[in-house]
């Protein structure tokens, strides 16, 4: 698809949102509104503030960034409502994180309104949110996932013991984790059976569903990004891993997001070729189990015996300067302008309807 005669391509970039990861998708939007080719795209920033309303957003990336510890930007409220969004665009690049945004809701609305966008369809977005639906789809095909049990808010109102015995079945220490939520929000290591009330609640306090998973001791975390083309075919970007060096025991907010966290980035990792194929080939074939187009990141355990567990697999990974996933497309070649217009045009290209 081109845009008409005589004008750029619009494409209307949408952030903020409902979910607790508002904040993080301000500061994706402010990155990609800072790359984007302004000669070949006319954008329309449009903002989703926290209660829900759609506004017209300031085409200014200098106001969408993490200054500091508790400094964080969110969508101005005060602006004018974004009325007949849609109107006369061309392509959504929807840079909202975690529910009512990155779960199939949004995707939902633009297949309704027949408008061509960025990223996984209504199902795979769905699907891949859900982190504990994502470990059928993937157990399914095969693809190896770390082992874990979930619970919601009901069940362990009425039915602690039956939640605790499963965990002890699990055995310790396990990471409880919202469901459906990103940005290492809500996420708490429980070490034993009296660290597990306090870690349940505080993920309840994110989502009345949540993942209760065994913690992968002494593993990697590396991780690989993904993007399909038109053809089928699927590009795997190098790995790359995360080391947390600093007084935080795993991959927290502050780790992920501030740069003053001691956190170091290998990219690329560092592996033997064999490790490095096996996670490639493992990626893209969870790229495709779980029907994701456009990109997304896959993250993986490499444990000390060698194998290798998939923990997530994200449909929008962060765009911050701080994330993974252009980090790792970097290395790979491709640099951050090039890869955002990649997903533009592979979005314009790409049919609208059922696929």
């Amino acid at each position: 698809m081109n845009a008409p005669t005589g004008r750029r391509v619009r494409v209307a970039v949408v952030f903020g949102g409902r979910s607790s990861e508002h904040a993080i998708s301000c500061v994706t939007a402010g990155s990609v509104l800072q790359a984007i080719d302004r000669e070949k795209y006319d954008v329309v920033p449009i903002g989703i503030t926290r209660d829900g309303r759609w506004v017209q957003e300031i085409d200014d990336p200098t106001r969408h960034r993490i200054t500091g510890p508790g400094q964080l930007p969110s969508v101005d409220e005060t602006l004018p409502s974004a009325d007949r969004e849609f109107d006369d665009v061309d392509v959504v690049f929807p840079l909202l994180h975690g529910p009512w945004g990155e779960d199939g809701t949004i995707q939902g609305l633009l297949e309704m309104s027949d408008v061509r966008y960025v990223g996984s369809g209504v199902l795979a977005s769905a699907v891949c949110m859900d982190k504990a639906f994502m470990k059928v789809a993937l157990q399914a095909a095969g693809l190896p996932v770390t082992p874990g049990t979930t619970t919601t808010a009901t069940e362990w109102a009425d039915q602690e013991i039956a939640v605790h015995s499963r965990c002890d079945q699990l055995g310790y220490p396990l990471f409880v984790k919202p469901a459906r939520g990103g940005s290492s929000i809500g996420i708490a290591k429980a070490h034993g059976p009296a660290d597990l009330a306090a870690a349940i609640e505080g993920a309840l306090a994110h989502d009345p569903k949540i993942l209760i998973e065994v913690s992968a001791e002494g593993a990697r975390e590396i991780e690989c990004g993904v993007l399909d083309d038109l053809d089928g075919s699927v590009e795997v970007s190098v790995p790359a891993e995360i080391r947390i060096t600093g007084d935080h025991e795993f991959y927290d907010f502050e780790a992920k997001y501030l740069p003053e966290e001691a956190t170091e980035l290998d990219v690329p990792a560092v592996l033997d070729e064999q490790t490095r194929l096996r996670m490639q080939d493992l990626a893209a074939a969870a790229f495709r189990a779980a029907g994701c187009e456009g990109l997304a990141r896959v993250d993986f355990f490499l444990m000390p015996d060698g194998s290798l567990v998939i923990n997530e697999l994200n449909t929008m990974p962060g765009f911050t300067p701080l994330s993974m996933f252009p980090q790792m497309w970097a290395a790979s070649g491709m640099p951050y302008s090039e890869l955002v217009d990649r997903l533009l045009t592979l979005a314009l290209q790409r049919p609208t309807g059922l696929r």
